[in-house]
């Protein structure tokens, strides 16, 4: 009896190191464990803003006063959410309410949102944020954490 256990575990390690199985690489894995498309939306969000506040129009420039602190502390914040959210997506939930609720402010604070191009790439990046949920692990993944002892049976 333990020798056909060890015969069918060793079948099924061969059929999962097979080398035609996919092996996930580092940044697969890196990317699915935080919301990368969120943050990027969110980093492109605020570079998109901080830009439609510097332009010149031939002869009309367009010059905020004393709002042009605004139009230069949105931007930094809406990039500085993406890359938070990104590096640390344990707080996903808190860094996409505080992008989206800046990003709807920025209608206002910023060139109408960058010329509203800027605000729906923010809204749309903050509900990402807040909507991701971690990747589910596969059973290859299970498996191996399970033989490294960081993961206790559960229920399927």
């Amino acid at each position: 009896m333990l020798l056909s256990d060890e015969l069918a575990e060793s079948s099924e390690t061969a059929m999962t190191d097979a080398p035609h199985a996919p092996a996930e690489s580092g940044f697969r894995h890196w990317r699915r464990q935080r919301p990368l498309i969120g943050g990027v939306l969110l980093v492109v969000s605020g570079i998109e803003m901080f830009f439609s506040g510097q332009l010149d129009f031939g002869e009309l420039h367009i010059q905020l006063g004393i709002e042009g602190l605004q139009a230069t502390i949105i931007p930094i914040l809406l990039v500085l959410l993406g890359v938070l959210a990104v590096l640390m997506p344990a707080h996903h939930v808190f860094y996409g309410v505080i992008a989206l609720a800046v990003a709807l402010y920025s209608l206002v604070g910023v060139n109408l949102g960058g010329f509203v191009v800027g605000m729906l790439l923010g809204c749309i990046g903050g509900i990402l944020v807040v909507a991701w949920m971690p990747g589910r692990l596969t059973r290859r993944e299970r498996r191996a954490a399970r033989r490294d002892g960081q993961v206790e049976e559960q229920d399927a």
